[in-house]
C-alpha cells in the first residue's frame, strides 16, 4: 500500500512539473506585450509564470482524475 501512495505521489509531481512546462511553452504563443504597461515587466513575468502554473495543474489534475477514474471502472462489473 505505502509503495502504491509513493509511486502515486511520484507520478502526481511528475505530471503537474510536465504540463506546467508545456502550458508555459504554449503561452509563449500569446501577445501580451499589448497588455502591460511600461516599466511593469517583472510583474508581466510572475504573472506569466503564475498563468502557467494555473493552467498546468489544471491539466495535470484532469489527466489525473480520468486515470484515477479509469482504474476504478473494473469495480463496476
Amino acid at each position: 500500500m505505502e509503495l502504491y501512495i509513493g509511486q502515486q505521489a511520484l507520478i502526481s509531481i511528475i505530471s503537474h512539473i510536465f504540463f506546467t512546462g508545456v502550458s508555459f511553452y504554449a503561452l509563449r504563443a500569446v501577445m501580451f506585450d499589448k497588455w502591460i504597461a511600461k516599466h511593469h515587466v517583472l510583474q508581466a513575468q510572475i504573472l506569466y509564470i503564475f498563468l502557467s502554473i494555473v493552467i498546468g495543474t489544471a491539466v495535470s489534475n484532469f489527466f489525473l482524475d480520468i486515470s484515477a477514474w479509469s482504474r476504478q471502472l473494473s469495480y463496476l462489473f
